[in-house]
């Protein structure tokens, strides 16, 4: 796990600016850095790395093959590199390796394979800079799902890209506008998805993408080698033939084979155990497969509605791990905050990057890499809203468009529309399909379109989801949330917290082999009776007692609509959201936003659209 950057085209001031971008993400990579650059100082790679497979200087980057041809800038993890470097063995591609890092190897099947041949042997999470000084040709690489982001585009006539896109910010002539066509997609998620950024002329490669572009770097294009949805596509039209019991059983044995090669590590290794069935599942099987005991790590809290450390507890004690608990405090809490915005470099605004860094930095006291139960919901229909939104869809398709249409209009416009619940209600009764309904579950907001002083024009992949692309409409729900949801917001927070305070974080159920075996279940094997993640629980009902799992989940959150009206936060807040900074700023409607908080402190009416803005102003006091 490590950070990259590098650029195209800044010959001037190479050295300076390659440092800049390099200090900028010292975090992420505490144990080291290197620089290259071709003769012309055309092309320069930086790196900030944080050792975990061969500690030694034979893993250091950027790393230059054997043949001299291609040079590599990476971050992320191959577990399969044995493998790959056993075919590199047998088919003659190398006799010996300098060191003992998947770096390395895979270097060198990227040369020996080709591009997109060779990262398709590989099982991990990555983002890549390879340069083929033959060609002049630089090659950007994402893994499948998301894990490891990448951020490019061009900063004057300069082609960029790095980990983080506050390094790219810091450059000294950067002066990329904000780009106010992303605003309306960010007030209504909360975040920014794919391939959009807070700046103009900046970019997140996308999952499962890859870039390629020659000298003289004015141009790139970019194409798809691996699509979540062609495999989900594939996988519902070969769907397992088994019983749910044999699917348990080849679901365990997958989970085992991916867990046990996130294993590896030359540095101390736990896993985030909160009480649910996700993570519960992972250090079972941790477990299982460890002669020691594995650690675990759990925070907790005060208030009961939000604690789930007891839970955790009892799980730790029923599988025997190491576990370590710790309770924050509120204020332990609230002092996290003002450093979000320069920890994830553009506004995101999901309040639960709060505890998760907190777990994050508990556990880094202790081990340099964790494993996480993250993608259980998306990928076994865990969470509520894929069997409401059928059901809901089911009551509506029932009555004519047309008159759904027309019932629509009246709740929104006119006097009825001074309900916010009849705008709320006209909004959901838009919706042509299942796939659009769950959109507007986003959207229904009665006044969201209001914030901002002019529409935005960026699309997203919930707004232009193809309706019925797979059977079953909770196929199709699943699959739009790891489209944008799971790698924009839920991978995006973890990564970014987790490398805040220098600890890799692995997710074993984003294995290529699980995903593609999820993908061929029926929704019969994971959703039933309102009751989610069916095999999944199979598989962990053989470790820890049903009855220590069946209960509400709690989630993990945060009070953050009461700490805010509480001394501190609530200056922090008003002072963010003062009406003439706001229309100074420019960019959201200041009346808009004096409603929106006067609703909130004055009337009790508390609408997340708040902690977006806040989060928006919060970047805009600290960006550049």
């Amino acid at each position: 796990m490590c950070g990259i950057a590098g650029f195209c085209n800044r010959q001037e001031n190479w050295k300076r600016d390659i440092e800049i971008m390099k200090n900028r993400m010292a975090h992420r990579g505490p144990d080291g850095d290197g620089i290259w650059a071709d003769e012309g100082k055309n092309v320069v790679f930086g790196h900030k790395r944080l050792s975990i497979l061969d500690l030694s200087p034979g893993g250091a980057q950027p790393m230059v093959s054997h043949s001299g041809r291609f040079v590599i800038c990476y971050n992320g993890e191959i577990y399969n590199y044995k493998e790959v470097e056993e075919k590199l063995r047998a088919d003659g591609h190398v006799t010996s390796l300098h060191g003992t890092s998947d770096t390395e190897v895979l270097l060198e099947a990227l040369e020996a394979y080709g591009v997109k041949k060779g990262i398709s042997l590989c099982k991990g999470m990555f983002a890549i800079a390879l340069f083929d000084r033959q060609e002049k040709e630089l090659w950007l690489l994402r893994d499948r799902v998301g894990e490891k982001p990448l951020y490019y585009g061009f900063v004057g006539n300069s082609f960029v890209f790095a980990s983080e896109i506050g390094c790219i910010s810091a450059l000294p002539d950067f002066d990329n506008p904000i780009n106010r066509d992303v605003l309306d997609i960010y007030m209504i998620h909360g975040y920014i998805p794919a391939p959009h950024t807070i700046y103009e002329g900046i970019f997140k490669l996308e999952p499962g993408k890859l870039l390629r572009t020659k000298a003289p770097y004015r141009e790139f294009t970019e194409e798809t080698w691996w699509s979540m949805a062609e495999i989900a596509k594939y996988g519902q039209n070969h769907l397992f033939q088994g019983s749910r019991q044999e699917a348990s059983e080849e679901l365990e044995r997958l989970l085992k084979n991916a867990i046990q090669g996130q294993m590896v590590a030359d540095v101390p290794l736990g896993a985030f155990l909160s009480a649910g069935i996700d993570s519960s599942t992972i250090v079972s099987l941790m477990q299982s497969l460890s002669d020691r005991k594995v650690r675990t790590f759990t925070i907790g809290m005060e208030d009961p509605a939000y604690n789930e450390a007891a839970i955790a507890k009892q799980i730790a004690a029923h599988l025997g791990t190491d576990h370590t608990e710790m309770y924050i405090t509120e204020k332990d809490a609230k002092e996290v905050i003002p450093t979000l915005s320069h920890m994830f470099g553009e506004p995101f605004a999901d309040s639960s990057q709060i505890p998760t860094f907190l777990v994050s930095k508990l556990t880094k006291q202790h081990v340099t890499v964790s494993l996480s139960g993250d993608a259980g919901d998306e990928l076994f229909c865990g969470y509520s809203t894929y069997g409401s939104v059928p059901g809901a869809w089911d009551k509506m398709k029932k009555i004519p468009f047309g008159l759904r249409s027309m019932a629509s209009r009246r709740l929104t416009e006119g006097f009825l529309s001074k309900k916010e619940n009849n705008v709320t209600r006209g909004m959901l009764l838009s919706a042509k399909n299942p796939e659009e309904l769950y959109a507007l579950s986003d959207l229904s907001e009665p006044f969201l379109g209001k914030l901002t002083k002019e529409p935005g024009k960026a699309g997203c992949i919930f707004n232009e989801y193809q309706s019925g692309f797979l059977p079953g409409v909770e196929n199709n729900l699943m699959l739009m949330d790891l489209l944008m949801y799971h790698p924009d917001d839920i991978l995006v927070k973890v990564d970014r917290t987790a490398m805040a305070v220098s600890l890799e974080s692995r997710v074993p159920m984003l294995d290529r082999d699980v995903v593609e075996f999820a993908w061929t279940l029926p929704i019969s094997m994971k959703r039933e009776n309102g009751v989610g993640k069916l095999v999944l629980r199979d598989v962990l009902y053989r470790y820890v007692p049903r009855e220590l799992m069946e209960r509400p989940k709690k989630g993990f959150a945060i009070p953050i609509q009461k700490w805010l009206k509480e001394p501190g936060l609530y200056d922090w807040a008003r002072e963010l959201l003062d009406e003439r900074k706001i229309e100074k700023e420019g960019y959201f409607d200041s009346a808009a936003i004096r409603r929106l908080w006067e609703d909130y402190t004055q009337r009790g009416i508390w609408r997340k659209q708040i902690w977006h803005l806040l989060q928006f102003e919060a970047f805009l006091a600290t960006a550049k």
